[in-house]
């Protein structure tokens, strides 16, 4: 019997007495995307906790971590700026509110304000 010395995997058991106890990882699945004309994208303007930084936020993605970085990139190579993809969310660098809502209507997100 082979034993499985993933520790990072087992972070949340302290110990278990019984010797047949068998650690059983959970299964996360990703959300399927939506189709791009049902997705309910919000475009706003944010400086708080930026350390005086201007950002857009664009949240209300429905889909894969793997799609939202491409429309990230897609996003972020269009506008000409950076910015990232994380916690559901897209964050672009500066004020680009009206131009990320024209361009995500030009790519066929059409509930897009």
């Amino acid at each position: 019997m082979a034993v499985n010395n993933d520790w990072k995997s087992k972070l949340g058991i302290v110990y278990s007495t019984n010797p047949d106890f068998e650690f059983a990882k959970e299964d996360i699945c990703e959300e399927e995307t939506l189709p791009v004309s049902r997705q309910k994208l919000r475009v706003h303007f944010e400086r708080a906790g930026r350390g005086g930084k201007t950002a857009t936020v664009i949240t209300g993605f429905k889909g894969s971590k793997d799609d939202l970085s491409a429309l990230a990139k897609q996003l972020k190579t269009r506008l000409g700026i950076g910015g990232t993809a994380k916690d559901g969310d897209i964050v672009l660098q500066g004020n680009v509110c009206q131009n990320a809502v024209t361009l995500l209507k030009s790519l066929g997100y059409s509930d897009t304000k």
